[in-house]
């Protein structure tokens, strides 16, 4: 069956998170967005595993329901250490089949970090010690790097990570089922990099509220069981694994290089003039994940491998309802025409990605339906995330929201290509 998963969520009880991550909150926020598959997120928690423990009902595949909605029994930890005389701070995210499975694993992570004190818990112990653990605890568990470009959590992050996947997991690099893009980088990004043509490439929203649910995502054709869906990732198998929904990249918050405190953007070709140096304060920039990119690249801009899992960028729909009506986007207006379009068309992905137009008109309005077909056609104008800050993606440049079509997509290049920003 196809369907669409959100593996990376977090509950209520990871830090900077909304209350209303609990089970039923998250479960209406998935139908509505049009998500089968979830994970659960930060089973390490005591409380939530509790609650996960309480509420889900297994399915006898290695994954559980709850409302017409399945889980895979997931969490994100903080690995903090040092290798080769350097600091290293890395996300990794942890699949386990049964609830046995993971107490197994807390026990085994309660011994290097408090699992109480945060969702997503900070360990210091090694990736490497921590996957060969768990796949001795739990053969059939995987684990798959977060956000692998975040400069500052992730594995090949420009403050704390490696140039390698081989540098950070040695021997086990074969263990690793997949890697997550992040919200900064898409898969053609990643594609430059020939060092990751052997890994599937996953794309999940990392969401801390239930709006943001969905917002990156995975689609598959294929059997609703974790040993099915492991078997998936790993083989990189095209039949079963459709495409990877992304953002725009230049959306996410750490696509450029800069300083957030000094109102710094800075485009790579733009850092290397200035030596990695912010031009207002002197010191060294965040080098974001396009940089970094390039930095570890061997391959141009544009290359795609033979078995890449293909991929479609998105606009959050309340983004697009707010962008054509020119006010917030949590705002009372957008939720509501928002609700709309989901009562007469579906899930937000039927609308994003197939609802005629006409009947986007139908059920909003002209400019609306205007902005949906915009981002279908990917005519954007953007200005990228950086040092923590989210970019900011429009739909409509001017009063009237006149169809630039071709202009816009010259405009998208030049602002996420070449231009340096000093807001």
């Amino acid at each position: 069956m196809q369907f669409i998963a959100d593996f990376h969520v977090h509950s209520l009880f990871s830090r900077a998170t909304s209350q209303d991550m609990a089970l039923p909150q998250i479960a209406e926020s998935a139908k509505r967005k049009g998500l089968k598959l979830l994970g659960t997120g930060d089973f390490t928690h005591p409380q939530w595993l509790s609650m996960l423990q309480k509420d889900l009902k297994p399915t006898g595949n290695g994954l559980f329901i709850y409302r017409d909605i399945y889980f895979i029994l997931t969490t994100e930890v903080n690995n903090v250490y040092t290798k080769d005389a350097k600091l290293r701070r890395i996300h990794n995210i942890i699949f386990a089949p049964d609830f046995k499975d993971v107490e197994k694993i807390n026990k085994f992570l309660a011994r290097y970090g408090n699992l109480a004190s945060d969702g997503r818990p900070t360990l210091a112990l090694d990736s490497y010690r921590m996957l060969a653990a768990v796949k001795e605890l739990s053969p059939e568990s995987f684990l798959v790097p977060s956000h692998i470009w975040t400069p500052w959590f992730s594995l090949f992050g420009s403050h704390s990570g490696f140039d390698s996947i081989e540098d950070c997991f040695e021997d086990l690099s074969k263990e690793i089922v997949a890697l997550e893009t992040g919200l900064s980088s898409d898969p053609k990004m990643n594609w430059r990099l020939s060092s990751l043509d052997g890994y599937a490439l996953i794309s999940n929203s990392d969401a801390h509220s239930p709006s943001r649910l969905g917002r990156e995502a995975n689609v598959f054709d294929c059997e609703l069981a974790f040993g099915e869906i492991k078997t998936v990732l790993k083989t990189k198998d095209r039949k079963k694994f459709l495409y990877t929904i992304e953002f725009f990249p230049e959306e996410g918050k750490y696509h450029y290089d800069g300083h957030r405190n000094c109102n710094v953007s800075l485009a790579p070709k733009q850092s290397v003039l200035n030596n990695d140096i912010c031009p207002v304060c002197g010191r060294r920039l965040t080098i974001g994940v396009l940089h970094r990119v390039e930095s570890l690249a061997d391959r141009e801009d544009g290359f795609i491998p033979q078995d890449a899992i293909p991929y479609k960028n998105l606009v959050p729909l309340e983004e697009i309802i707010a962008d054509a009506l020119g006010i917030g986007r949590d705002t009372a207006a957008v939720r509501l025409k928002y609700d709309n379009l989901i009562k007469n068309l579906g899930s937000e992905f039927d609308v994003l990605l197939s609802a005629p137009i006409e009947d986007i008109k139908k059920y909003s309005t002209e400019r609306i339906a205007l902005g949906v077909a915009k981002m279908r056609r990917g005519e954007i104008t953007v200005i990228p995330g950086y040092d923590g800050v989210f970019g900011t993606i429009k739909l409509f440049t001017q009063e009237g929201a006149q169809d630039f079509g071709v202009e816009a997509t010259k405009v998208c290049e030049k602002v996420a290509g070449e231009q340096m920003t000093l807001f």
